[in-house]
């Protein structure tokens, strides 16, 4: 694990190498100061997972990356584009519930993202259904979402924000609301579908054996103001079991930073 007051100076990243970035950066609201002094770099294809106390800013980082915040100070980048609307375009954002619209079927819910860009509805159903069975879907295309258990439901969810092709994925605690089993589940799931679908990730959590089970590095937050403290290279092979004593060696130096 690496502090603030430990960690070497690094040569800055190049923004051919930065799938997200930000610098130096202060978001307030009004009296209150959500974030300060916050840098944060990932690299192309890589998740990084965020974990902090309730409170310390972590979907307000989300937002901010997603271009639907400005800082009040520093920069943010995401897939070259520092604009707001260049942001929006490559970033593609799953809060934590799953928002499906209950009277559209499965495939339709999750052919939505691409309706939104204009492509025709047949078309966006077409381009959707393949990825059904490969994402463990398959004879679930016709079904409502009240007919759906909580972890197919976000399997809808994370399809529909696949769909669009953007290069940046924003997950804000995605699993939060399953139970222990299904979360364990979902987390299994996840690991796979971002192997075959890779893509720039920053998911935000507080769950800290997620975010060392699913992370190629975890960011530590303090409490607010939110900055990162600490960040924790998780060189481990996938897939991994949570009784990895590598594994429960990073949470325990995670729950340290965050108790400090």
């Amino acid at each position: 694990m690496q502090t603030e007051a430990e960690a070497p100076a690094k040569e800055p990243l190049s923004y051919q190498d930065i799938g997200v970035a930000l610098r130096g950066v202060r978001r307030s609201f009004r009296e209150l100061t959500a974030l300060e002094g916050l840098d944060l770099d990932l690299r192309p294809r890589e998740l990084l997972a965020v974990v902090g106390p309730s409170g310390c800013g972590k979907s307000t980082l989300l937002e901010l990356v997603a271009g639907l915040q400005e800082p009040d100070a520093g920069t943010v980048t995401a897939a070259g584009a520092a604009d707001p609307a260049g942001r929006r375009a490559a970033c593609a954002y799953m809060p934590q519930r799953d928002l499906l619209l209950p009277w559209r079927d499965a495939l339709g819910n999750a052919a939505l993202a691409l309706e939104c860009q204009g492509v025709r509805r047949a078309e966006a159903r077409r381009r959707a259904e393949p990825l059904f069975e490969r994402f463990g879907l398959g004879r679930f295309e016709r079904t409502r979402p009240a007919e759906l258990s909580g972890g197919m439901r976000q399997r809808v969810a994370f399809l529909r924000t696949l769909l669009p092709g953007r290069p940046v994925l924003l997950l804000d605690e995605p699993f939060g609301a399953l139970d222990a089993i299904t979360r364990a589940s979902m987390q299994e799931w996840l690991a796979g579908a971002l192997v075959q679908e890779p893509r720039t990730t920053l998911l935000v959590t507080h769950d800290v054996e997620e975010a060392v089970f699913l992370a190629d590095r975890v960011g530590v937050m303090s409490p607010r103001p939110g900055r990162i403290v600490a960040t924790l290279d998780v060189d481990l092979p996938r897939p991994r079991r949570l009784t990895d004593p590598r594994v429960v060696e990073l949470r325990q130096a995670a729950l340290e930073a965050l108790g400090g």
